[in-house]
């Protein structure tokens, strides 16, 4: 980042009714991603760090079918975008 030390002298406005500073800060420009929150940890990693002791079984079982509903919604969702890729190359490939 390019910043643009203050001078020391002022300078008169175009219209000379005002003495006023020449001041450049941030010559360059802002990158678009530097205001956007960085990304949290993954969720997978944060799964597998996730201590089981604590839970009962029933918990246990619970989060073992909503896994499984997750993998099973997973799967779906790749079984359409392989699907779809198939369908667009073979529309291309025309």
């Amino acid at each position: 980042m390019d910043i643009v030390a203050l001078p020391s002298v002022r300078s008169k406005s175009p219209q000379g009714l005002i003495d006023t500073p020449v001041v450049r800060v941030n010559v360059t420009q802002m990158e678009p991603d530097e205001n956007l929150p960085r990304r949290a940890s993954d969720p997978l990693e944060a799964l597998a760090r996730l201590e089981l002791d604590p839970f009962s079984v029933e918990e246990l079982e619970a989060r073992i079918t909503a896994l499984t509903a997750e993998i099973e919604r997973t799967q779906r969702h790749l079984s359409k975008a392989v699907n779809h890729r198939a369908s667009a190359d073979a529309l291309f490939r025309r």
